[in-house]
């Protein structure tokens, strides 16, 4: 697949088969997260990876949707705002900024290898907190249910509804 398939195959995934991850598969994604770009080069990013029944079930009461239950693992992606460059003209943090760009490394390369994932934001942070002892000045962002879809092909079913180019382009000015 080229990038561009691969952009347009991406889609969010909420139902997954019981077959687990590989650890190969595994691998290449946390190293296309790795390998993403940050602000000054800091990577201020901590990638929590959920795999074993009792610590899946804490990550899950954190966010209680049934469809989430059924992924085999989680990715929980957590920002350092201490290591975290700010803009000096403003103190703009550009924590969130650069774990979007490793989240969706992670996604796109979990695509490219027929995996589904899913972006979830809408957390109870204090219960994801406790359940994965974060100390005070990490912040999880992101969880990322990671797995094989079902069926294998639902990002291929599933719409992709995208504004057209001419309305989201402005050329030299807006």
């Amino acid at each position: 697949m080229n990038f561009l398939e691969i952009c347009k195959q991406r889609c969010s995934v909420r139902s997954y088969t019981n077959q687990s991850v590989s650890a190969e598969d595994l691998d290449y994604l946390l190293e296309a997260a790795r390998l993403a770009p940050s602000a000054v080069n800091f990577q201020p990013w901590i990638f929590i990876v959920v795999r074993e029944e009792a610590n899946r079930l804490k990550i899950q009461e954190s966010y209680n949707r049934e469809w989430f239950k059924s992924a085999p693992l989680y990715i929980v992606i957590c920002g350092d705002h201490e290591q975290a460059w700010k803009r000096k003209s403003d103190g703009k943090d550009h924590c969130d900024i650069d774990i979007a760009i490793a989240v969706e490394h992670i996604c796109l390369a979990a695509t490219e290898r027929k995996l589904g994932t899913c972006w979830v934001c809408n957390f109870d942070e204090k219960i994801l907190r406790e359940a994965l002892a974060l100390p005070a000045h990490i912040e999880p962002i992101a969880i990322l249910p990671v797995g094989h879809p079902n069926p294998e092909s639902l990002c291929q079913e599933t719409a992709k509804v995208r504004k057209p180019l001419q309305e989201i382009i402005r050329w030299e000015k807006f």
